[in-house]
């Protein structure tokens, strides 16, 4: 098997192009060999109007995604949350919880999302923090969160889950308990990775 050796600068790019045919890219390190790992930051949107933010056409190879959120909020009283999905939004068989930490702390579950936060919400609340959904494999994906609030009070948030996706997740969605509470503030984006 023939060898290729690229030498460079220590800066910059080099960019390789694969044969247009089916199968998989490889790169070898030092003494290994591993599947290469493709890190992919989509195009933020501003958390500023609308019900939901859908990022969709993930490739199938995505094996974690980073969901950021930074100074998002509502117009009313539901709460942020995440939902995934392959071929469409699925609203079904999570296993969500997530709480919060203050001077009273307080927890709630749910099953047709991935939660962000715990306890009531008024549309003065801005979340910021990162959601972590993870692949484990057969369509099992875990997910983490944990970042911080501004409301009334300061409030750490943390929250977990699982889902199992019909079939290959393909979609991300950010959106409200309620669907009806439009964003106004803020920036939402997400980073993918094989």
């Amino acid at each position: 098997m023939a060898s290729l050796v690229l030498t460079g600068d220590t800066s910059g790019q080099v960019t390789l192009a694969a044969p247009a045919v089916a199968g998989t890219s490889t790169i070898t390190l030092q003494a290994a060999t591993a599947t290469m790992s493709v890190n992919t930051l989509a195009t933020a949107v501003a958390s500023t109007s609308g019900t939901s933010i859908d990022f969709t056409g993930l490739p199938s190879w995505v094996k974690k995604i980073t969901v950021m959120l930074s100074g998002v909020s509502l117009s009313g009283a539901g709460l942020p949350i995440i939902q995934i999905g392959s071929g469409s939004v699925e609203t079904t068989g999570y296993v969500s919880y997530a709480g919060y930490v203050a001077a009273s702390s307080g927890a709630t579950t749910a099953t047709t999302y991935f939660l962000i936060r715990a306890g009531g919400s008024v549309s003065a609340d801005v979340v910021y923090g990162i959601a972590t959904i993870a692949l484990v494999g057969s369509n099992i994906w875990v997910y983490s969160f944990s970042g911080g609030m501004n409301s009334a009070g300061n409030y750490g948030l943390v929250g977990g889950g699982t889902k199992t996706t019909s079939g290959t997740l393909d979609r991300v969605r950010i959106t409200s308990t309620n669907g009806t509470d439009t964003f106004d503030a803020g920036t939402v984006n997400i980073l993918y990775e094989g």
